[in-house]
């Protein structure tokens, strides 16, 4: 291989690589361009331990263990570190996978990009406010996006229609 040839890969892979964020440096900010900026110690002494791991150090929880899985009542799902309404009841729907799913989140309140943990690409998608990691999106979803947001529990809050959803975290 020649230098040109070199220099090509490396510009075609630098293409592929630079776009990525690093863990726990998404860009968030909600619909009023209010970014939340807390310390990674800050969030811990705010969330229980499985929540803070979630959120902020990109961990899973154990498929089957949230009890938002069953969850059926009209209402809202909210982001556990910072309040910011992120899916409408409505569109969620019972995937199998063992994490609640949905197949469409409120306009402006997440932020995607590419993660190569498992080797291959997927699309993690975390709160545009916090920057708090909420899971994956894929492809194999219900119509109308064909999208599932495969969420981990513990990142997430229900509040039932009837109840006043919180004040946003300050």
């Amino acid at each position: 291989m020649d230098r040109r040839q070199s220099l090509k890969w490396l510009g075609g892979l630098s293409a592929f690589v630079l776009p990525m964020a690093a863990p726990g440096q998404a860009s968030a900010s909600d619909s009023t361009g209010n970014r939340l900026q807390k310390s990674k110690a800050e969030w811990a002494t705010l969330l229980p331990l499985p929540a803070y791991r979630v959120l902020f150090e990109e961990d899973t929880e154990r498929a089957g263990s949230s009890p938002l899985n069953q969850e059926k009542r009209d209402g809202t799902f909210i982001c556990a570190a910072c309040y910011l309404p992120l899916f409408d009841s409505a569109k969620k729907y019972e995937s199998g996978t063992g994490w609640p799913s949905f197949w469409d989140y409120l306009p402006g309140a997440v932020a995607t990009r590419t993660d190569f943990k498992l080797i291959y690409p997927r699309t993690e998608y975390h709160c545009v406010r916090c920057g708090g990691h909420q899971g994956h999106v894929f492809n194999d979803g219900p119509k109308p996006t064909g999208k599932r947001y495969c969420n981990n529990g513990v990142a997430l809050q229900f509040v039932a229609r009837s109840e006043k959803l919180p004040e946003l975290r300050a």
